[in-house]
């Protein structure tokens, strides 16, 4: 017996988390927050738990989206980078600390950083589009999705 295709397997559960992914970028647009950013934070969750279907799908998004290659190639020590500003390393931090799990304490001081830069409603977008991500990658990792390269 193989690995269960999740996306496959429970066909109307993972409509709805697509469905909720969906309105979740619509609430992160609405509220203000840029491509660039919410990419960003996709690419770094995914990075963290090792999810390369999901990094195949967000690297390429994210230059679609502007961001520079250099960036990209930079982000897992964006903590080091000047070129990152503070409300991305904000959104950053918060979204390393979800996606770890980290104490209360690092996780509120994350959400405080992160909330002077964001007001309610981009924080809150943030948020789930931080845990959305994580929810992608638990399925593709579970499902064992590859990663297809053009010759």
């Amino acid at each position: 017996m193989g690995v269960p295709q999740l996306d496959r397997a429970q066909r109307e559960v993972y409509k709805r988390l697509v469905r909720t992914a969906v309105a979740s970028r619509e609430a992160s647009t609405e509220a203000g927050l840029e491509e660039t950013l919410l990419e960003l934070i996709n690419i770094r969750v995914s990075q963290l738990n090792g999810c390369a279907a999901c990094l195949a799908t967000h690297v390429p998004a994210a230059r679609k989206a502007g961001v520079p290659q250099d960036r990209l190639d930079l982000l897992p020590a964006w903590r080091d980078i000047d070129e990152f500003g503070e409300p991305e390393r904000a959104a950053l931090r918060l979204a390393e600390t979800l996606t770890r799990l980290d104490s209360v304490g690092e996780r509120e001081a994350a959400t405080a950083a992160a909330a002077e830069h964001f007001d309610e409603d981009q924080l809150s977008a943030l948020e789930w589009s931080i845990v959305l991500i994580n929810a992608f990658n638990r399925v593709s990792i579970a499902s064992d999705h590859r990663v297809r390269f053009e010759d």
